[in-house]
């Protein structure tokens, strides 16, 4: 054997090594992401359902959000109808393609006009469908993509959020594992909206100004059903 057939055996046996090393490196790191311990969660969401869902709405309703109860999902028209007439807003509301919506009694809202798709900066309500509400800080989750278009977050001047009442976790670790469970690795949105109150700004003199960034105000409809 050559010296340098001798020099290139032993990098390709120490190649090897490392090879072998390194996939057992690898394993080790996933065996640990999987393994991972919870992190610390506090207490304060950690209650009974119906006392979940009162500290959702306390907290929500502390961020100048307002909130009302409906007993099902085919309330929630009749419900938008009396705030859109309560705010003096015309009859129509711009909602995305979530079937729960779709599937509402909206022609008993009379007269509703309901447009589809993403706002064009011109709609002066939407309405969106929550994917799950952090009890512990009022914040409601929304998914990106077509059920519930990004835009309906931010141009609107109301936006009002639905959100089932079961859909109410008591911490935002709980909604993350939730939101795991639901979709799965590689098909996660592509973005979440975490949405506390309406958009407010006090960055000139501290004053506070609602509906700086996006609605001037939230208003979120529970179903208990």
């Amino acid at each position: 054997m050559s010296g340098r057939e001798a020099i290139l055996g032993r990098l390709k046996r120490r190649l090897a090594r490392e090879g072998d090393l390194e996939a057992a490196r690898a394993g080790e790191v996933m065996r640990r992401l999987e393994e991972a311990p919870a992190g610390i969660v506090p207490a304060r969401g950690q209650l009974p359902d119906r006392e979940r869902v009162a500290l959702f709405e306390r907290m929500a309703e502390a961020v100048q959000a307002s909130v009302e109860h409906v007993p099902r999902m085919a309330d929630v028209p009749k419900a938008i109808a009396a705030q859109l007439r309560e705010r003096n807003l015309p009859a129509a509301v711009r909602i995305g393609a979530d079937e729960s919506l779709a599937a509402m009694p909206w022609e008993k809202a009379a007269p509703m006009e309901v447009r589809h798709g993403p706002s064009d900066g011109k709609d002066l309500a939407a309405v969106s469908h929550a994917l799950a509400g952090i009890a512990e800080t009022g914040t409601l989750v929304l998914a990106s993509g077509a059920d519930n278009p990004t835009t309906l977050n931010f141009l609107p001047d109301l936006h009002v959020i639905v959100i089932e009442a079961a859909d109410i976790d008591g911490d935002m670790e709980a909604v993350l594992a939730r939101i795991r469970a639901k979709f799965g690795k590689g098909l996660m949105p592509r973005a979440l909206n975490m949405v506390a109150g309406p958009s407010r700004s006090a960055d000139i003199e501290q004053t506070l100004i609602l509906g700086a960034h996006g609605p001037r105000a939230l208003h979120v409809v529970i179903v208990d059903g």
